[in-house]
């Protein structure tokens, strides 16, 4: 580590499960990298709801993972652990962590940094890694979503959807979304988004079978689950892949199978936290090679909705729970 790294740092600590209240500013002395992993001096930390669930006592950290909340950041190169290459001290990074990124100074494995992509801010660079990955991993390699291909994304102003939409039209897919109100769907629509469906007003099903004359959506990326399943599983077309990430409307759904094997779909789901390192990096390497030229042309770029300081995250918790935002709330340190 530099000389110029201190011993202590304020973190934000979850003080027992429950509201946003309960995350609380706390000293916590300054990780060491250990072999493979380096140390970052954060300049900013995204905020995603497996943040909210852990907070809430819904979902631990990995074993040895930090408890501190927190799954991306970016900011510089204070230290370097054994055996990394690639990087040096001072160098501006982004970087997908399991926990520890609410904090003044985070550890990561160095397969799981990328560099700030040219032109764009550190807030704008520590909205990357959660959704990035997520959606890329998903979509492209677990769903093959190509060229050519229609998709169909759930909460589409959200941090994913708003990636997933802007990721598949620079891609060359035709791309529809679905959102909670006539101003998200908006933003849908500008993002790239051929049509935005009020899932309050509107029947998706309904909209994505007129607009596809029948035939259905290739990839469909679905954060809701529960009654969600059967409506995805009717508007997919032939060969159609269907994703799941979470299940925001329940985990359990009464289904007809009979349209999994007339279609020959394919369904499958990922979780992103507790995969190894070796499967991360592998991700990794796909977004440099793939979306990071697309971010640094302009192509695609990180919504962001509101950035709070660092000691204000249960605002921005509080703002997440309430379901307003559009694209990604951002903490600053």
């Amino acid at each position: 580590m530099t000389s110029a790294t201190p011993a202590t740092m304020t973190a934000i600590e979850i003080s027992e499960p429950g509201g946003p209240e309960v995350l609380r500013p706390a000293t916590r002395g300054v990780p060491a990298p250990a072999a493979g992993e380096l140390l970052i001096k954060a300049a900013a930390a995204g905020v995603n709801r497996p943040d909210v669930m852990q907070r809430q006592g819904g979902y631990a950290p990995p074993l040895g993972a930090s408890d501190i909340p927190g799954l991306e950041l970016a900011g510089t190169i204070a230290g370097l652990g054994d055996g990394v290459t690639g990087f040096a001290l001072g160098d501006e990074v982004c970087a997908l962590v399991a926990g520890g990124g609410y904090a003044e100074y985070c550890v990561a494995p160095a397969g799981q940094a990328l560099p700030v992509p040219a032109g764009l801010s550190m807030v704008e660079a520590a909205a990357l890694p959660e959704t990035f990955f997520t959606v890329w991993t998903n979509v492209f390699d677990r769903s093959r979503l190509a060229s050519g291909e229609s998709f169909l994304v759930h909460g589409g102003s959200s941090g994913i959807g708003t990636a997933a939409i802007q990721l598949a039209r620079a891609l060359g897919s035709t791309v529809y979304a679905t959102a909670g109100s006539d101003e998200k769907c908006a933003a849908c629509e500008k993002l790239g988004a051929v049509r935005s469906i009020n899932y309050q007003e509107e029947d998706f099903t309904d909209i994505i079978t007129a607009e596809t004359g029948g035939a259905g959506v290739d990839v469909i990326l679905d954060m809701v689950g529960g009654e969600y399943f059967q409506r995805n599983i009717d508007c997919l077309a032939v060969e159609g892949r269907l994703a799941m990430i979470s299940f925001l409307g329940g985990v359990k759904a009464e289904i007809n199978f009979i349209p999994l094997i007339r279609k020959r779909l394919t369904l499958t789901g990922s979780q992103l936290r507790p995969q190894s390192v070796a499967a991360k990096t592998a991700i990794a390497a796909s977004l440099r090679e793939h979306a990071w030229p697309l971010l640094v042309s302009g192509a695609v770029a990180p919504v962001i909705d509101t950035t709070y300081p660092l000691k204000d995250a249960a605002q921005a918790h509080a703002r997440m729970e309430s379901s307003e935002h559009i694209g990604k709330l951002m903490l600053t340190v």
